[in-house]
């Protein structure tokens, strides 16, 4: 029976902040999930490199609202691949955002912080975007895409989400982290990236609000403090319970991988003064992706 509850739509809920995203949207929306496949479970099966695929996935969800997840995130094999980084990212994004035209559906997106060059400390969402990875031009150009539905589109800019993963079979940099260090290995991480990192649960919050509060445009999100890569790894090593130094520094990028900005920390003014949620610090993002993995 119908719910009375405004029907949204998550592609890419299999996903690490996409199954966070659907978890939470429950309490609000009517929910229906989608991945690239359906492998003989529930959800639907949207391939958002196929048109008709997600055209048909719309027909049978029929959504108000739709969140995506879907993407490449993995800015080396964007970097190799440039071709399939372009399909999923760019045009994927095209094909549901010409699928929320036709049905009258507002879309969040989510972006990156990679959009910036990380030449700068502190990027408000009027900066103008320099990318320099391919990962970060295909998002570039499907920010436009999405962007281009004008009041029916919200743009959210994460530089990093962290957390346990909520579902079996995806990634997480925390479970990567806990793996290896359960196994007794160094980790080596940049000194020289700082990001403000967010909790997949909070993130999942903002998110849901923006879209119940009808807001428009482009939203960063982070905690308050940036922090490098290698200070946050310190934190999680301790917070985890294992040596210290099985966190170890790394001076220079390694060799072969796709370049990245130095400074990925995105000011979230904008956010502060639309949401209710206060903007949390980077202790209390750690902190809460243990409270959601107790």
């Amino acid at each position: 029976m119908p719910s009375g509850k405004p029907r949204l739509l998550v592609i890419g809920s299999r996903g690490f902040l996409g199954s966070y995203a659907a978890i939470a949207a429950k309490s609000d929306f009517e929910v229906a999930e989608a991945g690239r496949s359906s492998n003989g479970g529930p959800g639907l099966a949207i391939d958002i490199r196929d048109q008709s695929s997600v055209q048909a996935g719309f027909r049978a969800a029929r959504p108000d609202c739709v969140m995506l997840f879907s993407a490449i995130s993995d800015i080396d094999r964007c970097q190799q691949f440039p071709d399939e980084a372009e399909a999923v990212n760019l045009r994927g994004p095209q094909n549901v955002a010409d699928a929320c035209a036709a049905s009258n559906a507002r879309l969040l997106f989510t972006s990156t912080g990679a959009v910036f060059d990380g030449e700068k400390h502190g990027y408000s969402e009027e900066d103008p975007v320099s990318p320099v990875s391919i990962y970060g031009e295909t998002k570039v150009e499907a920010e436009k895409a999405v962007l281009a539905l004008g009041p029916s589109a919200i743009v959210v800019r994460i530089a990093l989400v962290i957390g346990f993963a909520a579902n079996n079979g995806t990634n997480s940099i925390l479970d990567s982290l806990k793996k290896k260090w359960t196994s007794g290995q160094i980790v080596a991480l940049p000194v020289n990236e700082q990001r403000n990192p967010i909790d997949a649960a909070t993130a999942s919050r903002f998110m849901l609000e923006l879209l119940r509060k009808s807001a428009i445009g482009i939203f960063h999100i982070g905690c308050s403090d940036p922090i490098t890569r290698y200070d946050l790894g310190l934190k999680l090593v301790h917070r985890m319970g294992y040596p210290r130094n099985q966190v170890q520094p790394q001076w220079e990028p390694i060799p072969g991988r796709a370049p990245r900005g130095p400074d990925h920390y995105l000011l979230t003014d904008k956010l502060r003064a639309a949401s209710a949620i206060p903007i949390p610090t980077c202790e209390q993002v750690i902190e809460r992706c243990f409270d959601v993995a107790a």
